[in-house]
């Protein structure tokens, strides 16, 4: 169906934006990053989500470190950097323009 195509490639669009914002509030594990998409229905499997976070932390927007976990393997909590705030402060800007032009084309201002 064409609708779910586009609605897929829209959450692809924005995953990056989405992970930099749940990011935003403190630190987190992949998994907690997964179950926090999942609960606002931006379906993401481990095999989309790590990529992302390679990628994001190569180009300087993430950290990581490793933390025991009380059950099972330590876990690697990723965080925000200082220029991963800055690329959020700016990805926040580019969404609110592009909600106002929609809302323009579409009328509603």
């Amino acid at each position: 169906m064409v609708e779910e195509n586009v609605k897929s490639q829209m959450r692809k669009g924005i995953l990056e934006y989405c992970i930099l914002a749940i990011l935003s509030r403190g630190a987190s594990y992949a998994p907690r990053i997964i179950s926090e998409l999942k609960a606002a229905e931006m379906i993401v499997v481990e095999g989309t989500l790590y990529p992302i976070l390679t990628r994001q932390k190569n180009a300087g927007l993430l950290t990581y470190r490793w933390e025991e976990s009380p059950q099972g393997p330590p876990r690697k909590f990723y965080s925000l950097t200082e220029k991963g705030e800055t690329c959020l402060r700016q990805l926040d800007a580019a969404w609110q323009e592009l909600v106002g032009q929609i809302a323009t084309i579409r009328g509603e201002q």
